[in-house]
């Protein structure tokens, strides 16, 4: 009976208007409608589908401001049993590696935590990398981009699937996994469930809780940093050829001055 921890992030609808805030050039979280990533609906899935196999416990983890609270109530109306959220105003800002740094710091308060499991990457970043840097904090193995995932007592396999083929990946637990969008389809949570995630306990830590020093984090202590940006130029109208007898070689000359043919 796995504890499972699911790694969670609210992330900016991607239908909605992105926006950087002036100065630090992050990303502004209050400009646009909020979601919970459907990448990590796909890794609560995957637990749940453990959990009512195998029983056991199923914990959501989440990294932001008070606004996350949508994100994890989301996760927990799909069947979670509870949640942690680490809320500092000093980790704004902060990239993957300290996001993962902060994330492995939380995942030492859980006790007896078998199996991580994450989405391949977030929609707002698309590092791609935390999880594989969470595993190497923590010294456990990693599986990762993970089309199929299985469980047998101690053991896990599973499926990744790239360019050159798809290959099959094992490890003991404890271990960290992140899914790719192939991995299942997440369930609707019930009205049943919503009313029951307002019950369900969310547990609430900071940096300090957490024995972080707040000067390692955040936008300043960023090992990466954005100097500039460039708003995306316009849609200009496009170049209408009307066919009169020339209008295949007209667009066959068009094509190549474009240099697409």
């Amino acid at each position: 009976m796995p504890n499972i921890v699911v790694l969670i992030k609210q992330v900016p609808d991607t239908w909605s208007e992105r926006k950087l805030t002036d100065g630090d050039f992050t990303l502004d979280r209050e400009a646009a409608d909020a979601i919970l990533d459907e990448i990590n609906e796909r890794a609560v899935e995957e637990a749940l589908l453990i959990k009512e196999a195998q029983g056991g416990e199923v914990t959501v983890l989440a990294m932001g401001p008070e606004r996350a609270t949508e994100a994890i109530r989301k996760a927990l109306s799909m069947g979670a049993d509870k949640a942690i959220h680490i809320k500092d105003d000093a980790i704004h800002g902060s990239d993957a590696v300290q996001t993962a740094w902060v994330l492995a710091g939380a995942l030492g308060q859980v006790e007896g935590v078998e199996l991580v499991i994450a989405g391949n990457e977030a929609t707002d970043g698309r590092s791609g990398a935390v999880p594989a840097i969470i595993a190497e904090y923590l010294g456990i193995p990693q599986l990762t981009h993970l089309r199929k995932l299985t469980v047998d007592g101690e053991r896990i396999t599973g499926e990744r699937e790239t360019d050159e083929g798809v290959f099959k990946l094992e490890a003991t637990l404890p271990a960290i996994v992140s899914v790719t969008e192939k991995i299942n389809e997440p369930r609707f949570p019930s009205f049943k469930g919503i009313m029951a995630a307002k019950k369900k306990p969310v547990e609430v830590f900071t940096l300090a809780d957490l024995g972080i020093d707040p000067s390692t984090v955040g936008v300043a202590n960023s090992g990466t940093a954005v100097t500039g940006v460039t708003p995306k130029p316009a849609r200009t109208a496009g170049e209408k050829i009307v066919d009169e007898g020339e209008g295949g070689n007209q667009i066959s000359a068009y094509l190549v001055g474009q240099k697409i043919i």
